[in-house]
């Protein structure tokens, strides 16, 4: 890590100098944001280079919370950080034009840094340069005890890997930077704990992403997976990378038969993903297109918005369980992906498309207001509060059948009510971007 003091004092004769008494002003800091930029490299010709791939990290004032997320003491601050996608070790090249206690200390930026970098920052440019020479093998020399996975969709020169046991802690201790700026929200996992393993994606002796996986017991006698952490490195996203990692991990739980295989709060994309796997994957056996007929038929001939009792097109249990025991998809995946099989199976769609989103507003209102929405059941009411007028609420359940008692206003009811639609316009935006999806793909096919 380098530190540069830009500083410099003009020469002034004594006689053009003035004594000035004032009042110094309190620091008022620097965005992290603002003042470092990260760049990723693969090669010592790459740094300092104007045309190195520049990531964007969620969040940097994030490390630097002690100081509300802010650098002090330094005027003109510069911090270049170059990552290095061969051995993931770190350097950064600190400037800045002075540094001064402002009333607020001065930050310790090697400390901060450190927080992020850990013991991947090294001390100088020349050791950092070094590294792509003397580590340039680090990612062979991991894969080379780990255990191959066989795919026969993998592209061809791409392999992936299993790696357990005392080598998850070395390896993932090089990867955890990449997941802290890279991934919102994310925690460091327990490499002590033997149940994590990392999968890693690899490209000529490249590393291009990896994740890790949980296996924990599931009482009595099964196993469940569940997918922690995820990540393509950024120059090699939107190429495909991340569907083909977790394709791999689905024929994993296939083939040792766990229970399941969930993913721990997946971002949109990440859902988006999967779910156009998952999709992919139901819509070529025959059990999900023989459950799906009689809910089609009726779409495709009633017209549901004059049934008195909303008509709920819910799965049987029977078929949830069989596609949870074939394809390791779990009970609230499988629902998200059902409503998506039943939008691709009223063709034309734009013909039942009221029948459609009749349902879909339906459930939305039931998972939102019960089950019992139509009459008694759980029902959220409005009261606004000095803390927040538009954020607080009472959820209220009648008995039975009866009707509630609360009241609600006009204003009250067309509020929830546009809450439920802005709901519905949002699952329907869902639906349609993977349908698209698998529209396509299966004309491409």
């Amino acid at each position: 890590m380098g530190t540069k003091n830009q500083s410099s004092t003009d020469a002034i004769s004594d006689n053009k100098k003035r004594r000035r008494i004032g009042f110094s002003k309190i620091d008022a800091g620097i965005d992290a944001n603002e003042c470092i930029k990260i760049y990723l490299v693969s090669s010592k010709e790459e740094v300092d280079s104007p045309d190195s791939f520049q990531i964007e990290p969620v969040d940097l004032n994030h490390f630097f919370e002690e100081e509300d997320g802010k650098i002090y003491g330094y005027q003109g601050l510069k911090i270049t950080v170059w990552l290095s996608t061969i051995s993931f070790h770190a350097y950064a090249d600190i400037s800045f034009q002075s540094s001064l206690d402002g009333g607020k200390g001065i930050t310790d930026l090697k400390s901060s840094l450190q927080n992020i970098f850990a013991l991947n920052l090294v001390e100088t440019k020349d050791d950092f340069l070094q590294t792509f020479s003397s580590e340039s093998h680090y990612v062979k020399s991991i894969v080379s005890s780990a255990e191959v996975l066989q795919n026969k969709e993998l592209p061809i020169d791409v392999e992936v890997f299993r790696v357990r046991g005392n080598a998850v802690g070395d390896l993932y201790s090089r990867l955890v930077p990449l997941v802290l700026l890279l991934v919102d929200g994310s925690n460091p996992i327990d490499v002590t704990d033997p149940s994590w393993d990392i999968y890693i994606l690899v490209r000529g002796g490249r590393l291009l992403g990896f994740a890790a996986v949980y296996r924990f017991h599931r009482y009595p006698d099964s196993t469940r997976l569940r997918l922690g952490q995820i990540l393509i490195i950024p120059p090699e996203q939107r190429k495909g990378y991340g569907r083909t990692l977790l394709e791999v991990l689905n024929n994993v739980a296939i083939s040792e038969n766990v229970y399941d295989l969930t993913i721990e709060e997946p971002i949109d994309s990440l859902q988006h993903v999967r779910t156009c796997i998952d999709v992919k994957r139901m819509l070529v056996l025959d059990s999900i297109h023989h459950a799906l007929d009689p809910i089609v038929s009726k779409l495709k001939h009633e017209n549901l918005s004059k049934k008195s009792e909303p008509f709920r097109c819910v799965p049987s249990a029977t078929i949830i369980d069989e596609i949870r025991k074939s394809l390791k998809i779990n009970k609230r995946q499988f629902l998200q992906c059902w409503e998506i099989l039943i939008y691709l199976s009223l063709d034309p769609i734009e013909k039942y498309m009221d029948n459609y989103m009749t349902i879909v507003s339906n459930r939305v209102k039931a998972d939102v207001l019960g089950k019992e929405s139509e009459g008694a059941g759980k029902r959220l009411v409005d009261i606004p509060t000095e803390f927040d007028s538009d954020m607080s609420f009472s959820m209220f359940k009648s008995e039975g059948r009866e009707a509630t008692n609360i009241e609600k206003d006009d204003n009250q009811q067309g509020n929830i009510e546009e809450q439920l639609r802005q709901l519905v316009d949002e699952r329907m935006k869902e639906i349609k971007s993977v349908a698209e999806k698998i529209t396509v793909s299966k004309s491409a096919s």
